[in-house]
């Protein structure tokens, strides 16, 4: 572990680094731009030959699409033990994002006339579920069922294939169980840039959603506001506070799990009250790591990318973590319902010893994509209403008409407006 000394000038200025990470490296951009524009050029076409370039599958366009067939393998290929895992993840998600659904509404402004807003389902999204050695299936749990809560009607679905051209039998299974039939065997750049520009198979949708390596986020990064884009997440982070309370080995715990996640670019933070405690930590990681099937490539991780501040109290502890705005943050402090509302830059803040962040990613309730790198400063993690177009409601008569009039003329008149003040005064001659 990296020990950084609270004490330094440059403390500050050295943690801002660390934690916005690398800006994205010239070739990769490079590298996606020409993806973007051959899709947008050859599309399904292209599609074909860099899915066989950087997946090394051959696929042809009408393979794209997952077969009701393919489902249904499966679905039978899953056990009965998973698929209940998969209903009791989604439960808990609907129950927490059921209730940050915005409401319509509507009411009387200071003139009398009538204002509101309206909240309307964005009419197709895309979301991006990454495969490889992690098959995030939590991720479908986690963006699906906030699309399906908004009432999307078009909800489209990419995820890599694996060398024999199937996908994975769980995504599919927790894609079916939500009710979701159009996926397509496509990852990479060339999904988020098929997704976003579409293709002669895969419709353009209006919105794109999910995680993914550096291309995937620099293809996102690439065409928003052609499309609409959630997040731009990066490795994932997590920051636990801890004092001397704390249990050492459930903190090496937490900090192995994250490190976990395997772009070998986690970011890993201890903040502690307590020198006694940083050193138990780093020996249970040793001790928990052995008897792991990732050892070697975790301590790894661990080595390079997790920092240590050792601080004189909760106060300082505070401000740290407020600094660096986690994606993750753990409170394993005594007291931490009474500290927790101090904690605001996090994307996601988990209360006590017996609230590891496993939750948070598989199943407690608010959706696991976060901001990370620091957007956590004036950014929230993903919800319902990220799936919705806002549209305010705006109804004006004779009478309110006439309130209005005043502050319309001023205005026009500082502005040096005159065709808007007359647009108002014209109605009330």
């Amino acid at each position: 572990m990296k020990i950084l000394d609270i004490k330094s000038k440059d403390f500050y200025k050295t943690l801002d680094c660390i934690a916005k990470g690398q800006t994205t490296a010239g070739n990769i951009a490079s590298i996606v731009n020409s993806v973007i524009d051959d899709v947008r050029t050859n599309g399904d076409k292209a599609v074909e030959k860099l899915t066989a370039k950087f997946d090394g599958v051959n696929l042809k366009a009408e393979d794209f699409k997952v077969s009701k067939q393919e489902f249904k393998k499966a679905l039978s290929v899953v056990s009965s033990a998973d698929k209940k895992m998969m209903r009791e993840a989604i439960k808990c998600v609907k129950f927490f994002n059921a209730k940050s659904k915005p409401k319509n509404w509507k009411a009387k402004n200071p003139h009398g006339a009538i204002v509101g807003e309206t909240f309307s389902p964005i009419e197709r999204v895309g979301l991006y579920i990454p495969g490889g050695q992690a098959p995030l299936v939590s991720t479908v749990v986690m963006t699906a069922t906030l699309a399906k809560i908004a009432g999307c009607k078009e909800i489209c679905v990419c995820t890599p294939p694996a060398k024999d051209g199937s996908v994975n039998a769980h995504i599919l299974a927790v894609l079916s169980l939500l009710g979701i039939e159009e996926v397509y065997k496509v990852g990479g750049a060339q999904a988020i840039a098929a997704m976003g520009v579409g293709t002669e198979t895969i419709k353009r949708v209006d919105k794109l959603f999910g995680p993914g390596n550096a291309f995937v986020i620099e293809a996102k990064r690439a065409l928003f506001g052609e499309v609409g884009v959630d997040l731009l997440p990066g490795p994932s982070e997590v920051l636990i506070v801890a004092d001397s309370s704390a249990n050492a080995e459930y903190v090496a715990a937490d900090l192995l799990s994250q490190a976990e996640h395997g772009s070998g670019k986690e970011k890993i933070y201890l903040v502690s009250t307590s020198k006694a405690l940083i050193k138990n930590v780093e020996k249970h990681l040793i001790k928990l790591s052995s008897k792991l099937s990732r050892a070697e490539k975790l301590m790894k991780i661990i080595d390079e990318a997790c920092f240590v501040v050792c601080v004189p109290n909760m106060n300082v502890a505070v401000e740290v973590a407020n600094f660096i705005a986690p994606e993750h943050m753990e409170l394993q402090i005594e007291n931490a319902d009474k500290w927790a509302n101090k904690f605001t830059t996090a994307g996601a803040v988990l209360i006590g010893s017996t609230t590891p962040t496993v939750l948070g990613d598989f199943t407690a309730g608010p959706s696991h994509t976060l901001p990370t790198n620091r957007t956590g400063r004036f950014s929230g993690g993903l919800q319902v209403v990220d799936f919705m177009r806002r549209s305010s409601y705006v109804k004006y008569d004779k009478s309110s008409l006439k309130k209005a009039e005043g502050v319309v003329e001023a205005f026009a008149r500082m502005e040096s407006l005159d065709a808007h003040g007359n647009s108002l005064s014209i109605r009330l001659k």
